[in-house]
This record gives structure tokens, C-alpha cells and sequence, in this order.
């Protein structure tokens, strides 16, 4: 079903397919009515499916709507801000404010859309916003910046898009959104869009919306077929050598490695650079332009890795990026698919890499049951695993960690898993 079938005007229509987007996906042919009729909307589905499109276009379609004939320019109070999206990193809130742009100049649409985030001065945002705004993508904590300085006036919001809400809330915001939610308009239209919904998304999702079109397109938590997926078994202290062998070895090109931690993204980035390898980190605590300096240099093909954690697991597009490396192994299932998403993108081949550590096979194991796989493990020349799989005995006796009797219990469970560091002799 093309765009136009589904209610959108015919010059965003045609916006889409200048930009490439012959066919509407899933998310956006189930969201695109209800969304352009008003209606409060709650949308559930992967990364990488479409939701931008699927909460961008009805946005600009209010904003046609209700512009003047001439200029397609609608006016906005001073301060005051016309629709509203909440991001939850300063990637993300790049990447929609690029897409809108994208779309508006491409529909001949003048829309004033300004980018809010932390980690930059909050004096050029405070300029920028002056005049007031069409749309604000933002991040909670310097949208709540804007407001304690008087910058900005939400009360003329008339549409609210949380989107990652999972992030959202993952991240800590809870509260900063509370605090959004009580400078809004109770007259809005609000669309919440969420890769998952554990309980608090649910419970934000109930406190939020007014009687909304609930969209939930499946998405299977297999990778996709353009992705070929692998798993090596590594000791520990051996990852880094072999990242490098097999980067030299494969001619990768362009990697994006997945780290637990900020100060592992830190060590393997440098250990890359000494040895010749044009690697960055990339995680959190960096500033704003050195997060955005990475992104561009990597994308411009400046950088051959980036070494990051989980913040580059959702809303960064990298285009045509071959190789994603698990050097730690994510927590979760989905994390996991999030991950590898970042490869074979828009049909294009990728490769996804995982190193699998005696400590980990446990987990591993675990990510490729919920996966529905079996990947045959691998071992490369020269780095044949010497460290041993030490099998978890379940605690008994007084100190048995909270076992009642003969019953694990759900801590046990996961240190029988591998998920939980033994308990100490």
C-alpha cells in the first residue's frame, strides 16, 4: 500500500519517495492513519523498523496543515513550542531532527526545528529557541534546562513523542519525565513508541495516553538473513590481539565493537591505536562534539573502529557498516539484537562477531537459545583457548545464599547460569 492510501498528503507523499521510501514499512502502515487522525498512539516495535517515519510524518503533515498558503510557514509564539520529541541520547535526537529535515525540505515544507542536548553550551539553544520553534527534539535533562532558564514555553505543545521510551526509562529519566509532563498542555496528541514494554513502560504508556491505537508489530528475535553471525571462543586477555588479527586478516574495513563498560571502550580503543589500528571509544561521559566528531569520522570513513558501550546500540545509522563485534557479550536478548542491528542495514550484507570467554559460554548459550540458534564455535589459529569452563555447583549448607531447602533460589538460578558471580568460599 503506497504512502498516499494510507492518508498523507500528496507532497509528503512525494517527499518519500524522492528520499527513497518507495513502500511504507509495518509499523508505519499500522501507526500512519491513526496518527494523522489525531488519535493517541502506542507503538511497539524493533529498532531500526521504521518509527521515525512512522511519528515524523504525521508531525509535519499538523504542521502543513496548519500553515499559511503562501509560505507554508506556520507561526509560532516566542518560546513557544508547536510539537515536541523526547529522546533518550543525543544521537538519537540528532538523527530525528536530521530525518524531519530531510523530509520537510524535500515536501517544500519551511519548518523551524531546533536540536536540544546536553553536553554542548546551553547559550546557542537558548538563541535558537528565541523565536520559538516548531519542533524541539530533546533529550529530558537539558529540555528541563531550557525551562528553569525561561527559554522555552510547553504549554503550546500539541503533540508529545516520547520515543525509545525503554531507553527512556532505562537511562534514569523517570523522574525528568514527570517533570516535563507537568509544563504540558493536558490537550495534546501524544504518541509513545518503545522497541519493548516491561512494566514501567506499560505504566507510563496508562498515565499518558487517552484511549490510544496500540500498534505492535512483531518483530522476530532472529537477526536478520543479511546478517551472518559468528561465534569465537577467546580467552579473556587474548580479545584485544585477536580483534586486530582478525580485522587485519578479514580486511574489515569499518567495526563497531560493543564493550561492557566505559573505561574497557577507553583500553581497547587505545590498545587498537598504538598497534596501528585508527580506533576511537565511544560512551557517555565524552562531550557532545568528541561524541559527534567519532560518529562523523567514522561514517566519513576516518576511522576504521569505534569501541563503544550499549549507548550505540539503538538510533545511530551507520550506513553500509560490514562488521559488528560483540567483544563483551550484551545482557539480554534484545540488547543483543539491537546491537547487530547496527549491521546489515537496508538489505546489505553484515557480519556480527562474538567472543565468547570461558566465563561467558554460559550466557552465551543462554542468548542462543532466546535467539533460536545454534552457531557452531569457532577457534582461530593462534588464539586456541587455555582457560577452563568451571562448571557452577549450587551452594549448600548454612551459607547457601538464600536457598530454602532443596529450592534455588532466583539468585541462585542465574548463578547457575553464569549471569551472577559465584558466591565466595
Amino acid at each position: 500500500m503506497p504512502f498516499a492510501a494510507l492518508g498523507l498528503s500528496p507532497a509528503l507523499a512525494q517527499a518519500c519517495a524522492t528520499l527513497g521510501f518507495a513502500q511504507p514499512t509495518p509499523v508505519q502502515s499500522a501507526t500512519l492513519p491513526a496518527a494523522l487522525a489525531g488519535r493517541d498512539v502506542l507503538a511497539s516495535a524493533q529498532t531500526g523498523s521504521g518509527k521515525t517515519l512512522a511519528f515524523g510524518l504525521p508531525l509535519l503533515q499538523r504542521l502543513q496543515m496548519a500553515a499559511t498558503p503562501a509560505l507554508l510557514a506556520p507561526k509560532t509564539a516566542p518560546r513557544g513550542v508547536g510539537s515536541l520529541v523526547l529522546a533518550p541520547t543525543r544521537e538519537l535526537a540528532q538523527q530525528v531532527r536530521a530525518v524531519l529535515a530531510e523530509l520537510a525540505h524535500a515536501a517544500g515544507l519551511r519548518v523551524r526545528i531546533v536540536t536540544a542536548v546536553g553536553g554542548v553550551s546551553i547559550n546557542p539553544q537558548m538563541m535558537a529557541l528565541r523565536g520559538g520553534c516548531d519542533v524541539l527534539v530533546a533529550t529530558p535533562g537539558r529540555l528541563l534546562d531550557l525551562a528553569q532558564h525561561n527559554a522555552i514555553q510547553l504549554h503550546t505543545v500539541g503533540l508529545l513523542v516520547l520515543d525509545e521510551a525503554d531507553r527512556l526509562l532505562d537511562l534514569g529519566f523517570a523522574a525528568e519525565l514527570q517533570d516535563v509532563l507537568q509544563l504540558l498542555p493536558r490537550q495534546r496528541q501524544t504518541v509513545l513508541t518503545s522497541a519493548t514494554f516491561p512494566t514501567e513502560v506499560e505504566n507510563l504508556a496508562n498515565s499518558l495516553l487517552r484511549d490510544p491505537v496500540r500498534v505492535q508489530v512483531q518483530a522476530a528475535q532472529a537477526a536478520p538473513v543479511t546478517i551472518v553471525q559468528r561465534a569465537i571462543r577467546v580467552d579473556a586477555k587474548a580479545r584485544t590481539q585477536l580483534l586486530r588479527t582478525l580485522i587485519e586478516r578479514e580486511q574489515w574495513g569499518r567495526a563497531l565493537v560493543f564493550v561492557a563498560t566505559q573505561y574497557a571502550a577507553e583500553h581497547v580503543a587505545s590498545k587498537l591505536f598504538q598497534a596501528g589500528v585508527r580506533a576511537a571509544p565511544f560512551h557517555g561521559e565524552l562531550s557532545q562534539g568528541a561524541r559527534q566528531a567519532v560518529l562523523e569520522d567514522f561514517k566519513d570513513q576516518r576511522l576504521d573502529v569505534v569501541v563503544t558501550t550499549d549507548l550505540a546500540a539503538r538510533g545511530i545509522d551507520i550506513l553500509k557498516l560490514p562488521v559488528v563485534v560483540n567483544y563483551d557479550l550484551p545482557r539480554s536478548t534484545t540488547d543483543y539484537t539491537h546491537r547487530i542491528g547496527r549491521t546489515g542495514r537496508a538489505g546489505e550484507a553484515g557480519l556480527a562477531v562474538n567472543f565468547v570467554t570461558a566465563d561467558a559460554l554460559a550466557h552465551w548459550k543462554l542468548i542462543e537459545k532466546r535467539q533460536g540458534m545454534a552457531l557452531a564455535l569457532e577457534e582461530v589459529a593462534d588464539f586456541a583457548p587455555t582457560e577452563v569452563v568451571v562448571p557452577v555447583v549450587m551452594p549448600t549448607g548454612p551459607n547457601n545464599g538464600g536457598v530454602k531447602g532443596k529450592r534455588p533460589s532466583k539468585k541462585d538460578k542465574l548463578r547457575a547460569a553464569g549471569l551472577l558471580p559465584p558466591l565466595p568460599q
